[in-house]
């Protein structure tokens, strides 16, 4: 193993065995037989780290026994616990991960040392790399299993590649709306920022070709495959909704490789029918930290607004920076049903075109949402295989659970029988909501501002990448 693995290794388990430290001391509180897993585990990796992986066997049963037990924990326990169930899968990950290191060094065996890097990725998506400086090591570990077990070219980490944009098909004039009467007000120039506190921060508007300047949009280009392959590295995993549309009966979400990902989106022109494959609300910069070096988060972002009249409950995002950023990557025709969201929001359009549809709260009551879901009913499969569920849907809100809608009605309408349809079963949408919409095509470059509470829903009329900025 190499050295500066095994002083990473060796000083997480260390960690590991020091009740005191708070990391374990959640761990023991959450589930003592849990801990006393991990523990042993620990014990025997802290030994000898240079020992045949053979040893370990038995306690790589227990991990994963453990893995699966936490898993299905995270899913049913309480606030209070889940944080320690986070914990817990995160710490079994790396533990898996790191008795794969140590098997690649006696067998040489790549699928080894990719074995460590998906581990480790299940503990970024999955569990948040839950932790005090978990995620860190988390990176450190996988950007060490990628230089020394995988070959990784230092110089792929940071260069320039323009090379051919990801699009599967020419360009298209978006269809109009029948949904919305109205257009998303663009401004001829940004606003200062008190301006935007006092004139601009209550409706949405856009920025035309504000995002000019990205690293994303000029010596970083997203619209490389091949640049999106190095930023991440080999072996990496991330999770995709499988189908058009999240309301569909055969939607799903699985862990799939980052490579076989871009690889399909980027072939989608194929003859072959192939399930729509879409990166949808995903903390993508956590697991990538290069691709949020390639972006520049708005001033605006940092204004503190105050509560929207139409919206009082607004409260920014509970995390320190009072920021969520998700990336959106995915083929022509991917569809965000109209839902929405408890914060404001910067939606930059980086690669492709789309159109984006919204109303305003006063909408609700004519918009014919679906019931915000049950406590059992809010959790939807994410797998890596059969057996691994996460809870995670993207039209469930959890962090305003009375705003847990997504409308019933399709505001892109795709044939005239659709509509009419429409107009019949949905006669209070069409009276009241319509002419009251607005909507717009996102250019590369452009940026979109909405405040929370909006109804909003996205469709990809090429080959797209976004960013949510939520605040």
């Amino acid at each position: 193993m190499p050295a500066g693995a095994r002083e990473v290794f060796r000083s997480f388990v260390e960690q590991l065995q020091d009740h005191i430290h708070p990391n374990t001391a959640e761990i023991l509180a959450c589930d003592e037989s849990s801990a006393e897993t991990l523990l042993h585990a620990a014990q025997l990796l802290s030994g000898d780290l240079q020992a045949s992986s053979s040893r370990y066997g038995a306690g790589n049963t227990g991990l994963k026994n453990l893995l699966q037990h936490a898993h299905a924990a995270m899913a049913s326990s309480s606030a209070k616990q889940l944080r320690g169930w986070r914990r817990v899968y995160t710490d079994a990950c790396i533990l898996l991960a790191c008795q794969d290191v140590l098997d690649f060094w006696v067998s040489r065996e790549a699928t080894r040392a990719l074995s460590a890097v998906s581990h480790l990725d299940h503990a970024i998506v999955i569990a948040g790399a839950a932790g005090d400086g978990r995620l860190d090591l988390v990176l450190d570990l996988i950007e060490g299993i990628q230089s020394e077990c995988l070959d990784r070219p230092a110089a792929a980490r940071g260069d320039s590649f323009f090379l051919a944009p990801i699009r599967d098909t020419p360009a298209v004039t978006p269809r109009s709306l029948p949904t919305a009467e109205n257009a998303v007000r663009c401004l001829d120039a940004p606003p200062s920022l008190a301006s935007f506190l006092s004139r601009y921060s209550q409706e949405p508007f856009v920025l035309r070709g504000f995002l000019g300047d990205w690293p994303a949009l000029n010596e970083h280009p997203w619209a490389s495959l091949d640049y999106l392959r190095s930023a991440a590295g080999p072996g990496r995993m991330v999770p995709v909704e499988v189908g058009g549309d999240y309301r569909s009966d055969d939607w799903t979400q699985r862990m799939m490789p980052w490579e076989e990902f871009l690889a399909s989106i980027g072939n989608m022109s194929s003859v072959e029918p192939r399930p729509v494959l879409y990166l949808a609300q995903h903390s993508l910069f956590k697991q990538f930290p290069a691709l949020q070096s390639d972006i520049i988060v708005p001033d605006y972002v940092y204004s503190s607004l105050s509560p929207p009249k139409n919206y009082p409950q607004y409260v920014p995002p509970s995390n320190e920076e009072q920021l969520v950023l998700n990336a959106w990557l995915g083929p022509a025709s991917t569809v965000s049903p109209a839902h929405t969201d408890p914060f404001f929001n910067f939606y930059a359009q980086v690669v492709g075109r789309k159109t984006i549809w919204l109303a305003p709260p006063v909408a609700s009551p004519h918009i014919y949402p679906y019931p915000p879901p049950s406590s059992k009913e809010s959790g939807v499969n994410l797998t890596c295989d059969k057996s691994e569920p996460i809870p995670r849907n993207p039209a469930a809100n959890h962090e305003s659970p009375s705003m847990s809608n997504t409308t019933r009605v399709d505001v892109f309408p795709s044939s005239p029988d659709e509509l009419a349809m429409s107009h019949g079963e949905f006669p209070d949408f069409w009276d009241k909501v319509v002419p009251a919409a607005m909507s717009v095509t996102l250019e590369p470059g452009d940026l979109l501002f909405f405040p929370p509470g909006w109804w909003h829903a996205m469709r990809s009329e090429e080959m797209s990448f976004s960013v949510s900025m939520w605040f």
